[in-house]
């Protein structure tokens, strides 16, 4: 009489398990040995020094922490998300004729919806710098 199909699929999964097991605790050894090991091996205490603005080798003068102009992020935000926009836009355009009318509706909306986000970036005054 010949095992079932079950028995032998049961018994191909235990011996898939038996097999990966030592590859597993390898993996675990290996991706928890680096951070047991900076434990080990860091300063029991940190260094006045750590504390210190690094200046390319000139001693620093006065404090390291400045405070920033929030609009200066949002700038940045405002560049990356047309950036973005250009990385979508330029592949589009080289395949205009491939994608037909459907792929031209779609590039619409989507620089409908960005520059939607323009406009209410401008209401709200965020592209004033003073």
């Amino acid at each position: 009489m010949a095992p079932s199909n079950y028995y032998l699929s049961s018994c191909l999964n235990f011996y898939a398990a038996i097999s990966q097991s030592p590859f597993l605790v390898c993996l675990h050894v290996h991706s928890s040995a680096p951070l047991s090991d900076s434990a080990l091996i860091r300063p029991a205490r940190k260094q006045d020094q750590e504390y210190l603005t690094y200046e390319s080798g000139v001693d620093p003068v006065g404090t390291g922490w400045t405070q920033s102009n929030i609009r200066y992020y949002i700038f940045a935000l405002l560049f990356v998300m047309f950036d973005v926009e250009a990385v979508f836009i330029f592949p589009w355009a080289t395949r205009l004729e491939q994608y037909g009318l459907f792929g031209l509706v779609e590039m619409a909306i989507f620089i409908f919806i960005l520059l939607l986000g323009l406009l209410y970036a401008w209401r709200k005054g965020v592209l004033k710098w003073f």
